[in-house]
């Protein structure tokens, strides 16, 4: 992480980027919540391996939607979680539906939200049936444009909607007389038969949307590089432009490229290593992705997401750190 006289940042300022109140006011409220299991080993270890687990991106772990989608950093970790979790559905070639889908991100964070999971099956589907077939790494990229970049894509949306029926979203004074001067792009209708909107107009759209939002967007020069290469495009032409772009992935950061997608040497080493200390965890294990679908049906806990989030690097999250109430919960 750089320091905040290398990025040219005042403290606050470097504060308020990392979003570091965040993680302050969710690490108070979960020593609150769970004061008596950590008064056990003390404050200082709690707060210790509390911002340890930010920085290595397993503190999203069965949280709740709001606190996974709270800042990018969050949502670059769960997307690197999922992958790295549900990896072994590409490499056996499954394909799945939508709703499978949506059930494997119910497994790491119970309330996500089931339209999200639509709109990125949309970018690959490009049609209404959702129920069709996905391999991995197709709704992987989707997903990741849709989540990472989610309300960049709401605001994107509205202006190609702008664009198709002839409105002009740059225009910030708007004439009250019927000189016509709106009237410059095609009508709804007209531009509906030329499939999409003008490229180059789009473009010029997109760059001031990002120059007056903070939130996070794709970096314009890559979004450039977009729509240079056509003439007109159509919204979900656009999505999937981006989904498979090389650069826009890397400038992401958190998935690595499609060649290696199946690919985690480390991880596959720990397993194993993990595996040969607990072999009474093999046979779930090692069940396949079949196996790995079915509980998500009826997700287990959703009623009471799992918190404590310095017991999340252990093997057996579920059964360390549990709480006697917790265990009533479930039985």
């Amino acid at each position: 992480m750089l320091s905040p006289e290398r990025l040219g940042l005042p403290d606050y300022e470097y504060l308020a980027q990392r979003h570091v109140l965040t993680y302050m006011e969710d690490a108070v409220c979960q020593l609150l919540e769970n004061k008596e299991d950590i008064s056990q080993y003390g404050i200082a270890r709690f707060f210790t391996e509390y911002f340890n687990s930010v920085c290595q991106g397993t503190h999203i772990l069965f949280r709740e939607f709001s606190f996974i989608q709270a800042t990018p950093h969050n949502r670059a970790s769960f997307l690197r979680a999922f992958w790295r979790c549900f990896r072994t559905v590409g490499k056996n070639g499954d394909l799945l539906t939508m709703r499978e889908y949506h059930c494997l991100l119910q497994l790491l964070c119970p309330d996500f939200p089931l339209e999200l999971t639509q709109k990125a099956a949309r970018i690959v589907l490009m049609d209404d049936a959702m129920d069709c077939l996905m391999s991995f790494s197709d709704f992987l990229f989707a997903f990741q444009i849709q989540f990472y970049y989610s309300e960049f894509l709401e605001s994107v949306a509205a202006i190609y909607q702008d664009l198709l029926s002839g409105k002009n979203p740059n225009t910030v004074i708007v004439p009250t007389s019927s000189s016509g001067q709106h009237r410059q792009r095609p009508t709804s209708g007209e531009a509906s038969m030329l499939e999409g909107v003008e490229a180059p107009l789009f473009y010029q759209c997109l760059e001031n949307l990002c120059d007056r939002h903070k939130y996070s967007c794709p970096p314009p020069a890559l979004v450039k590089e977009v729509l240079s290469n056509v003439q007109r495009l159509t919204f979900y032409g656009f999505l999937v432009a981006l989904s498979k772009h090389h650069g826009i992935n890397q400038a992401l950061g958190a998935l690595p490229d499609k060649g290696d997608l199946m690919h985690d040497p480390a991880l596959d080493e720990e397993l194993e290593r993990l595996l040969a200390q607990i072999p009474g965890l093999v046979n779930s294990v090692t069940a396949g992705p079949e196996a790995s679908c079915l509980p998500a049906r009826t997700p287990p806990r959703v009623g009471s997401p799992w918190r404590p989030l310095h017991h999340a690097r252990k093997v057996d999250a579920e059964s360390d750190g549990s709480t006697e109430e917790t265990d009533e919960s479930e039985t």
